[in-house]
């Protein structure tokens, strides 16, 4: 798309055209109480030396402090090299690669990403990257309903609340039917599937920090022959956990090298069993080779209702997150399986270290008995996000069920030092 401003005759012709004098006209449906009612800010300033200034003095006003919240979004290392990657231009402007021959550089890109992904999910296919986690889980319930036949899903209570209340408005719009099922201590018990069941989705480590034994939950499934769908919010934690048993994988790929940016963007993982590579929504990019025989790649399947008739399409999902998918593969890359490895037992040891000592207190104690990631619930006063906070540190979330307790989540990031002044602000 281009985007080109017109001139005042320009602007003139088109309002004789509408019979209206005024470009309000245009604007009216907005309200009129949230309306601008004059001019832009910027106008204000004179010189681009004076907005700069201005600019970093609003810069300034931002919360850096150190945050122990998690719940789907991570604050790990990001190497430097990532952004001098993502900002080659052949990859930072790139649009679709719909031309093979014009855009080798990106599709192999793309192929090393699924390539990546396969190898840290343990499926056998992957898609070029989907919009988020969220919508991401939503496509893989409407994949399992169009390999089954079926149309009931059956979500833990552990999945992130966000994420079922996303899949509420998918379902509802897409003649599923969805249904929760409670946690057992903090985890999932078998998922009580039946021959209406299409999908049965587990998260882990779960909305509440807890690993899940998947195959337990999974158990009923398989015989009622309904998917499992695995959900992994924590994508650093397959560097120490094995990924879990299942036909459908999805996961929220923010932690793999994506800065948090004040929620966005992230980027959606989808993988799966080869067999149901014609049921999967998005694109993937395969290798070939041109008519000399040497290696190249293209777009081998395109699912949407762009290309392909609309009652056969999985999807009508126009846009991948291609930037933030080759961000993830550059670093997979630079940390390789041993990298990986260390951010995954620094992220566990720091949360078990802060685990111990905070459990020490009087009036903390850990909220369920399962092994966790680096992620923990604690049950605690009301009032310590509130400490927290005074002592200079973002707290963790509050269970939104229980403000009795708090999800902390820690990383690599997290010092010695960080975690004893939460301590302190506890005490």
């Amino acid at each position: 798309m281009h985007y080109v401003p017109h001139n005042e005759q320009e602007r003139r012709q088109m309002l004789a055209l509408l019979g209206k004098e005024d470009i309000g006209y245009l604007f009216s449906s907005i309200d009129d109480d949230i309306r601008q009612k004059k001019d832009p800010w910027i106008s204000s300033f004179s010189s681009e030396q004076e907005l700069k200034t201005h600019m970093l003095e609003l810069a300034e006003k931002n919360d850096t402090r150190i945050s122990f919240a998690g719940a789907g979004c991570y604050n790990h290392y990001i190497p430097s090299a990532i952004d001098h990657i993502i900002s080659e231009s052949g990859l930072y402007t790139s649009y679709t690669p719909y031309q093979s021959e014009a855009s080798q550089g990106i599709l192999q890109a793309l192929f090393e990403y699924q390539s990546l992904i396969c190898d840290l999910t343990g499926q056998q296919i992957s898609n070029a990257s989907m919009y988020d986690g969220s919508t991401a889980l939503a496509e893989a319930c409407f994949m399992s309903r169009n390999i089954t036949g079926r149309n009931k899903i059956i979500v833990s209570e552990g999945v992130h609340p966000h994420y079922v209340e996303v899949l509420k408005t998918y379902c509802s719009m897409g003649g599923l039917r969805l249904e929760t099922q409670k946690l057992s201590d903090g985890v999932t018990k078998p998922l009580k599937a039946d021959d209406s069941t299409c999908a049965v989705i587990v998260q882990s480590p779960n909305f509440y920090g807890c690993i899940e034994d998947t195959e337990r939950a999974f158990s009923k499934a398989e015989e009622a022959g309904s998917l499992r769908t695995a959900l992994v919010l924590e994508m650093t934690s397959l560097g120490i956990l094995e990924p879990p048993s299942c036909d459908i994988f999805v996961a929220e790929a923010q932690a793999l090298g994506i800065p948090r940016s004040f929620g966005g963007p992230s980027l959606g993982v989808l993988s799966a069993k080869r067999e149901y590579m014609r049921k999967m929504p998005a694109r993937l990019v395969g290798q070939t080779t041109d008519p000399s025989g040497r290696k190249g790649y293209c777009l081998t399947l395109q699912a949407r209702e762009q290309h392909i008739r609309r009652e056969r399409a999985t999807s009508n999902i126009c846009t991948s997150q291609t930037l933030c998918a080759i961000a993830a593969a550059a670093y997979l890359s630079l940390l390789g399986p041993k990298g990986l490895l260390q951010v995954a037992r620094s992220s566990h040891s720091n949360a078990v270290y802060l685990c111990q000592r905070l459990c020490d207190l009087d009036d903390i104690d850990l909220a369920y008995d399962a092994p966790f990631y680096n992620e923990f619930s604690i049950r605690c006063p009301k009032d310590s996000a509130q400490k927290i906070m005074d002592a200079g540190y973002g707290p963790g979330v509050t269970d939104p069920k229980d403000p009795e307790k708090m999800i902390l989540a820690v990383t690599e990031m997290h010092s010695k030092d960080d975690m004893d002044g939460l301590f302190k602000a506890l005490k």
